[in-house]
């Protein structure tokens, strides 16, 4: 993963410090001695005398009720109404095994909702660039010169474009913000760009401007204000329609608009680039190679027309969304191991209940089941705890990230469960229950009834 993460960001070599190998054995051997504490208390203060006469078998004031109101659901099998009714005997043992399904649950749910705000971010991220591609010029164009209409030329050409609009990458005077601004004026219909915005609309004429965060944080404006805006020696008092979700802008005041808002050739405005949309199914690097080739090369070691195809943030998701994927599994694994270890002490010590029930005729198939079932209930109220921790936790670390890229969030990033996503996931829980349980539910099925019965 290190070495993943190292040719993302470009740097020869990444390492755990010298002191994480050190303290991580020791946390653990800590976290044990803490979870140990509390029953080698309980075991010290037990008699020898109290201790053989209680045995293993639990309290008899604990489950009491249960059994009796569970035993008069005539329609459920007998196997589940005892399954179900096995937690209550064992209240401390059972929270334990709550919150191990329950943390596997909220680690599942988690890691599902950030890798599809990651995917999300990354689109969006892309999107920034304006279009999917870029076709830079060697040198600004005029609008309507002889440049400017091959270059359109060259664009409308290509299979594959759908939309291309010119664009002007001017810095701009607002009150309140600190030195310039970033601006980019299009010239054209730029009614098909799909930056994601956070709130409000993208603009849909003249006068109107959309803004990022960092606009908005060091202007004060807020949507619908009026602003001043000097390009090039001249005023304009374009409106805010819309703020623009800009991870990439690094907190640098930024605002997007029409080519006339700031003042086009007479605010001295030139064509630096043209954004490209593309038709659904084309492949951008390909065509963005197409259209390079399309242009006479440049001279040896000068500046010439080149189409790029934005990929920002592609390579850090992947190793994001990779690093999530590993986390998830290391947790499921453990709360499923966290199941197991209490239920096969369950099974050890009900092990002559086991073979009672099966003296009476329970089948290996019945047991299973009914083994299964102890932890189906603790499973289902984990899963209604874990949702809403899972759903909080989530927004709070985006929206941590977030302020550190000094931007807000668009809806559809924050917003990634669905109800029935959140139901279909949150069933991971009993999964990861099952799967915890079946190990000591085959032991206890294949365990002999003589056997069983001399066990104590």
């Amino acid at each position: 993963m290190l070495n993943q993460s190292s040719h993302v960001y470009g740097v020869t070599s990444q390492s755990a410090p010298a002191w994480v190998p050190v303290a991580a054995p020791l946390a653990m051997l800590t976290l044990a001695a803490v979870a140990a504490l509390l029953p080698a208390l309980r075991a010290g203060r037990l008699g020898a005398a109290e201790a053989i006469a209680t045995g293993q078998a639990p309290r008899a004031r604990y489950g009491k009720l249960a059994q009796s109101a569970l035993g008069r659901l005539r329609r459920l099998p007998r196997p589940v109404t005892i399954g179900l009714a096995a937690p209550f005997a064992r209240p401390l043992r059972t929270l334990v095994t709550l919150s191990a399904i329950a943390f596997g649950t909220i680690a599942v749910l988690f890691a599902t909702g950030l890798n599809t705000s990651l995917v999300r971010v990354t689109d969006a991220q892309t999107a920034t660039a304006i279009g999917q591609v870029n076709l830079l010029v060697p040198n600004p164009l005029d609008p309507g010169s002889a440049q400017d209409t091959t270059a359109a030329t060259a664009i409308r050409a290509q299979p594959g474009t759908a939309h291309a609009v010119g664009e002007s990458s001017p810095t701009v005077t607002v009150p309140g913000v600190a030195g310039q601004a970033s601006a980019h004026a299009l010239l054209g219909d730029a009614s098909w760009v799909g930056m994601d915005l956070i709130a409000g609309r993208w603009f849909a004429g003249d006068g109107e401007i959309v803004v990022n965060t960092a606009f908005l944080t060091q202007s004060g404006h807020t949507i619908g204000d009026t602003v001043t805006v000097t390009t090039g020696g001249r005023q304009g008092t374009p409106r805010i329609v819309g703020e623009v979700f800009d991870p990439e802008g690094h907190q640098k005041a930024t605002l997007y608009t029409s080519w006339n808002t700031l003042g086009g050739a007479a605010a001295g405005l030139r064509i630096d680039r043209y954004d490209i949309g593309l038709t659904p199914g084309t492949d951008r690097s390909s065509y963005a190679t197409a259209l390079t080739g399309a242009f006479p090369a440049p001279p040896p070691g000068g500046p010439g027309y080149f189409a790029d195809a934005p990929t920002k943030g592609e390579r850090g998701k992947t190793v994001a969304v990779a690093l999530i994927g590993v986390l998830t599994l290391m947790m499921a694994f453990v709360a499923a191991l966290g199941v197991l270890n209490t239920v096969l002490q369950s099974t050890r010590e009900r092990v002559h209940d086991l073979g009672v029930f099966k003296a009476v005729g329970m089948t290996p198939r019945q047991t299973i089941v009914m083994v299964v079932c102890w932890v189906a209930g603790p499973a289902v109220i984990a899963a209604a705890v874990a949702v809403p921790v899972a759903v909080t936790l989530h927004r709070w670390v985006l929206d941590a990230m977030a302020r550190t890229s000094g931007t807000g969030l668009p809806p559809d990033i924050r917003h990634v469960y669905s109800a029935g996503e959140l139901a279909l996931v949150a069933l991971s829980g009993l999964v990861i229950a099952a799967l915890g349980a079946l190990l000591p539910a085959s032991w206890a099925a294949g365990s002999r009834t003589a056997t069983a019965l001399r066990a104590e």
